[in-house]
């Protein structure tokens, strides 16, 4: 599948990012795939891919670009080894919600320059951290963001002030949620809290728990389940075909 290296200059700096689109001639609606905390990677390029056979073009955004470049995770260990798990979780925390949604703004304006993107109303869909960002981002931007997907993302209903569940207020994009059921990162109470402030702000949503743990989605983590990735590919199949090509 075609993929192209774009570099997207932004506030801080350029962030690189790998665009993914369908064999054949475009264009196609635009998708920004919010990437997990082990960065763009192989996986997280794969994923893209499956959602870009549906018909689209999916932006994967370096969201660690402040850093440099930096040495890959080895997703299969990276928390078994105390070293790597700091590294990594260091550069998790260094990325505020208020950066990431400055970076979006950004990536909204790549893909409308972008010829291989067709119209301006984009998905979205973020994985673990970058699940609350899609989210985050539906409520910044909601003239723009159509839908918005969550997978195994954590902390999505806390008491931080810029806690994702507070940008259901502003959100009229389509929202999708897909829990983990072995998650310690977004707990029962979480879930309420979430699915209170989407419904109490009039939001079209889906809370679902798939049977897996954390990190189901990419292939390269050891709780990688193949049934709920499918399970994910058909709910985002479904999401994008209802608000993208409506």
């Amino acid at each position: 599948m075609p993929t192209e290296i774009l570099h997207i200059e932004t506030t801080d700096g350029v962030c690189p990012a790998t665009l993914v689109t369908p064999d054949g001639e475009g264009p196609w609606p635009g998708v920004i795939c919010y990437m997990d905390a082990g960065g763009v990677r192989p996986a997280m390029v794969d994923v893209a891919a499956n959602i870009a056979a549906f018909g689209y073009a999916v932006l994967v955004p370096e969201m660690f670009y402040r850093h440099g470049e930096y040495a890959p995770f080895d997703m299969q260990n990276v928390f078994s080894d105390a070293g790597e798990r700091d590294r990594l979780m260091s550069m998790v925390f260094s990325l505020s919600k208020e950066m990431a949604l400055s970076d979006t703004a950004a990536f909204l304006d790549a893909l409308s320059a972008h010829p291989a993107v067709a119209g301006d109303r984009v998905g979205t869909t973020g994985y673990c951290m970058g699940g609350g960002i899609s989210l985050a981002a539906a409520g910044r931007f909601p003239d723009r963001i159509v839908a918005a997907a969550s997978f195994h993302g954590g902390q999505l209903a806390t008491d931080d002030p810029d806690s994702p569940h507070l940008a259901a207020a502003t959100t009229r994009a389509r929202v999708y949620v897909a829990a983990a059921s072995d998650d310690r990162s977004f707990p029962a109470e979480q879930e309420e809290r979430l699915a209170a402030a989407l419904s109490d702000a009039g939001v079209d949503h889906t809370i679902e728990t798939y049977p897996a743990a954390h990190g189901f989605v990419l292939a390269d983590t050891p709780v990688y389940d193949e049934a709920c990735a499918r399970r994910h590919d058909a709910a985002l199949e479904a999401l994008f075909g209802a608000t993208l090509t409506a």
